[in-house]
């Protein structure tokens, strides 16, 4: 966390040069050149108890972190930042830990175990050969890394050409050292798993507090892909608060960010990070953006029968094509016509709910959830039509369909249901919406529910928040939609920019 804002912020330059000469680096890792047009950097967050060089932390920081003390080499944050060589701006991709890959010398398994994994695999080889300990855990960690960068590069198909860790006392130390970072909640949460105990609202948090914030994932109504928006969402109000004035004209807080960013973290030795500083001291907030792969089904299971999030390489692939300009561009939904899902184009919708009459229909083993979900429509306005079981093959996911020129209705039932995606049929009635839900539906009316209800017939910007007065990003507790990526099955999120406000997020 704490170099994402040293790089991607480019925060008064001058103050990078002391860090050459004390950060910890990483060697031989086989990277990139950047000739492609961009840098593209490889951000991972280590669940360590360690600092960047190696030293146990104090019982003291160990309390602070509420994670406990068993250390561990799983990378449960994966960002992958690409920066054009002008400076101009930065997308910041978000890869899910538990996205199902394959890891070089291992085969499939979760992305965040290639790095552990593969090191402990190295390590025990190592220390049965007769490598010095010390020794063996340095080469095992060096491995460990290469297995990450060639999963990611094989997953994404973009050559990474730098790389950043940081440990979880990183995150703490750069959150005190900002003042604290402003942050929304549709609800309160109360987790023991992550120490996150927070009222709904805006609110601003504190090193310990903005950790457990960014690491909760337990009721969450999706689990890790919601605890992304939240770490993408808290990032991008942490940019802003690097890049403000008070920030950039305070002695005292810039040398308590380089001491954080000198305790917590490990880049390769190859960067130059004073000169990469010096080209992105102009980058504004509004050119920092936050997005997630694509991703077909974020509660898969394994053949061995362990949860996962399924993706598929072509998908992410054809993502990544359209970000780097070779292909369509990401921003862009998925299908305009025919069967295809609808685009929501973020505009306010000129539709009244109590002239659509909704019928729902159950593809789920869970019962009573069609019922359950006409109840939450009609309580923001929508008449209750058909509610039944799904007889046809069941969708992989929960969708909204309608005849194509109903599409404005669908869109506005859509956003009431938490961001569903929406398909249209052109053998559907025009002036009926039918919502099918699947057996993954986490929106109103499901029993992991927890935001405000909407109609959805307001504004929404790109974002999520609402594009009027009163919606997420003035702190209402307005849930944005979900939105699909292109060609994916499953809705990650939206992208989020860093001069978009505070949104607020489950």
């Amino acid at each position: 966390m704490s170099v994402l804002v040293l790089i991607v912020t480019g925060f008064a330059w001058q103050q990078v040069d002391s860090l050459r000469s004390s950060l910890t680096t990483a060697g031989g890792l086989e990277l990139g050149d950047g000739k492609d047009g961009a840098v593209d950097i490889l951000m991972v967050g280590i669940d360590s108890r360690t600092d960047a060089q190696g030293n146990p932390l104090s019982q003291h920081e160990l309390d602070m972190l509420r994670a406990g003390e068993a250390d561990a080499t799983n990378t449960d944050t994966i960002i992958l930042i690409r920066i054009p060589n002008d400076g101009s701006s930065a997308t910041a991709v978000s890869i899910p830990r538990d996205s199902y890959v394959q890891v070089p010398g291992i085969g499939m398994s979760k992305i965040n175990a290639a790095y552990g994994e593969t090191k402990a695999l190295k390590q025990a080889e190592l220390v049965e050969d007769g490598m010095d300990p010390d020794k063996a855990d340095a080469e095992s960690t060096k491995a460990g890394r290469h297995a990450l960068l060639e999963a990611v590069a094989d997953l994404t198909g973009i050559t990474v050409d730098h790389y950043a860790e940081v440990g979880l006392l990183g995150f703490v130390l750069l959150t005190d050292a900002v003042g604290g970072v402003p942050v929304c909640l549709n609800a309160p949460v109360d987790d023991p798993y992550s120490g996150a105990d927070f009222p709904a609202g805006r609110q601003t948090l504190h090193g310990s507090d903005a950790l457990s914030f960014v690491r909760q994932r337990h009721g969450l109504p999706r689990g890790d892909l919601d605890r992304i928006v939240r770490q993408q969402s808290y990032l991008a109000s942490l940019a802003q608060e690097v890049l403000s004035a008070d920030m950039l004209a305070n002695p005292a807080k810039l040398n308590q960010l380089n001491s954080a960013v000198q305790r917590s973290v490990v880049v390769d030795s190859g960067w130059d990070i004073l000169g990469f500083a010096r080209r992105l001291q102009d980058l504004s907030a509004g050119a920092v953006t936050f997005r997630t792969i694509p991703v077909q089904n974020p509660s898969g299971t394994s053949p061995d029968g362990e949860s996962i999030v399924k993706i598929d390489p072509a998908q992410v692939h054809s993502f990544f094509e359209g970000l780097v300009g070779r292909g369509d561009p990401p921003a862009d939904p998925a299908g305009d016509g025919g069967s295809g899902p609808a685009a929501d184009g973020g505009e306010a919708l000129d539709v009244s709910p109590g002239d659509v009459t909704v019928d729902v229909l159950n593809s789920s083993a869970i019962g009573g959830l069609a019922s359950a979900v006409s109840e939450a429509l009609g309580s923001v306005g929508y008449p209750a039509g058909r509610v039944a079981n799904y007889t046809a093959a069941p969708p992989s996911e929960s969708q909204v369909r309608a005849a194509p020129g109903s599409r404005d209705a669908a869109t506005a039932v859509a956003r009431a249901l938490g961001g569903l995606e929406v398909v249209t049929d052109d053998a559907m009635t025009p002036g009926t919406v039918t919502v099918v839900v699947s057996d993954e539906y986490a929106g109103p009316g499901s029993d992991t529910w927890s935001g405000t209800l909407v109609s959805g017939t307001d504004g929404v910007s790109e974002s999520g928040g609402s594009s009027g007065s009163g919606g997420s990003a003035a702190g209402t507790g307005q849930p944005g939609p979900t939105t699909a990526q292109p060609d994916a099955d499953h809705p990650v999120g939206p992208a989020v920019s860093a001069d978009d406000g505070v949104r607020c997020v489950n």
